[in-house]
């Protein structure tokens, strides 16, 4: 694959507003690994290869294990996330898919109950934040960089 634009040479403004809300994503409370978990699901769902290897190089940085990482593209069908973490990537899956008939009550109201209001704003915008980037990536075929 050959990278179609570097976004970022045609129109700086674009990074840097992509940067403001990285920023704010790092200013949540959220656990890393479970900031991660979401970009990794969120880009799987999407797509984004680019976005999937940068992803999970930093989960790994955060402390996620190999095992995990392997998994989560079938979470549901493993033991190794914790309600919680299944709470959000359910949603993610459905904010993702949006177009798919919404969020439902059942999938919004378990992550409130288990979140609660402001940890769900925040996993919520993580999921907005890695939509839009993967939506970037895939566009202009931002290209990973082999190790």
């Amino acid at each position: 694959m050959k990278e179609r634009m570097n976004i970022n040479k045609a129109e700086p403004g674009i990074y840097r507003a992509m940067a403001a809300s990285d920023d704010q994503v790092g200013s949540f409370e959220l656990d890393a690994k479970l900031k991660e978990l979401i970009r990794i699901r969120v880009s799987q769902i999407n797509g984004c290869g680019y976005c999937i290897d940068y992803h999970t190089k930093d989960a790994l940085k955060a402390g996620e294990t190999m095992q995990r990482l392997f998994a989560v593209s079938a979470w549901w069908e493993t033991p190794f996330f914790t309600e919680e973490e299944r709470a959000v990537l359910k949603l993610a899956e459905q904010v993702t898919n949006i177009s798919g008939g919404g969020v439902t009550d059942d999938v919004y109201n378990n992550a409130l109950t288990l979140l609660g209001e402001k940890k769900l704003a925040q996993a919520i915008f993580v999921m907005v934040t890695i939509n839009s980037w993967n939506r970037i990536a895939i566009s202009v075929h931002m290209v990973a960089d082999l190790d």
